[in-house]
């Protein structure tokens, strides 16, 4: 079984390598799905997801949120099923980089496929048991779906065609493992996970501008102090918490990517003060915004 295993590994890691033209996440010829390398350890810092699926072909993950620890190597795959924030720590060997690939879930194709599906037997699992961010062992099942994924990647007429089923056939195949019931919350439109995650894809959405509690509460049809409770519930933290972490980590992509000067990336992602972004943006990453894009 461990044989097959590591064979069904090999050919995932055959069909990922080809794909990543250097580190970090690179985009394919499929919208929402991309693939990612890292040669080398990457030490445990800030990092955010928006809600997709990571399946790990070779190396590992350790995802740390909250209290809790979430080891995802090969064989694994990782279920971001809203945009929290956390810290990531990387492993991996310049003969064996980390290799993967993500698939982004749209809420919409979700939709379409829970409602196809039809209602599951027994009630729908409580609000505080859903967790947004959860480690799954890659069975036969999603292993096949994720190689014919892979496969088609490489052929851009094939991309275009088939690609969008090969997302579907993957994201089918989740609902019917063991993370379906956070999956299924997500989509329910009287749930109170599904209205925060519509929350979250309007501050992600506008996370530069001036926003409030009570604009939040109103995208997921709550009052602010009940917002506010479910929203920490899902998130780990406040809507305020949340706000600030997530300006820092796009500021950060702003620097690293877009070479940006430190005072346009803190205007660009809202903050009026330069020196009060550099202040917070240090207690957050362990270093100035200025060593950060000079790094």
């Amino acid at each position: 079984m461990l044989t097959r295993h590591l064979d069904a590994n090999a050919a995932l890691v055959a069909l990922i390598e080809p794909l990543t033209p250097c580190d970090g996440f690179s985009a394919t010829n499929l919208p929402g799905v991309q693939v990612l390398r890292a040669s080398c350890d990457v030490a445990r810092g800030p990092q955010i997801y928006e809600p997709s699926l990571m399946i790990v072909a070779q190396g590992s993950k350790v995802a740390y949120l909250g209290p809790r620890t979430l080891e995802y190597g090969a064989g694994h795959y990782l279920i971001q099923a809203m945009p929290v924030p956390f810290e990531c720590e990387t492993f991996a060997l310049p003969n064996a980089p980390l290799l993967g690939v993500t698939v982004g879930i749209d809420r919409v194709v979700l939709g379409e496929l829970v409602m196809a599906m039809g209602v599951q037997a027994g009630p729908p699992p409580a609000a505080q048991t859903l967790e947004s961010m959860s480690s799954v062992v890659l069975d036969d099942a999603m292993r096949n779906c994720v190689e014919r994924l892979l496969q088609c990647l490489h052929d851009p007429l094939e991309s275009r065609i088939m690609g969008p089923a090969r997302v579907r056939e993957l994201l089918f195949t989740a609902l019917r493992g063991p993370q379906a019931d956070v999956l299924r919350a997500l989509v329910e439109q009287q749930g109170q996970f599904s209205r925060i995650a519509t929350s979250l894809s309007h501050l992600h959405a506008h996370y530069a501008e001036p926003l409030n509690i009570e604009t939040l509460a109103s995208y997921a049809h709550m009052s602010a102090s009940t917002f506010h409770e479910h929203f920490k519930r899902c998130t780990l933290l406040s809507p305020v918490q949340y706000l600030k972490r997530l300006r820092l980590l796009k500021a950060q992509q702003l620097l690293l990517l877009d070479g940006m000067s430190v005072a346009q990336a803190a205007h660009g992602v809202g903050y009026q003060s330069s020196s009060q972004f550099s202040r917070e943006y240090k207690r957050y990453f362990q270093r100035n915004p200025g060593e950060e894009r000079a790094a």
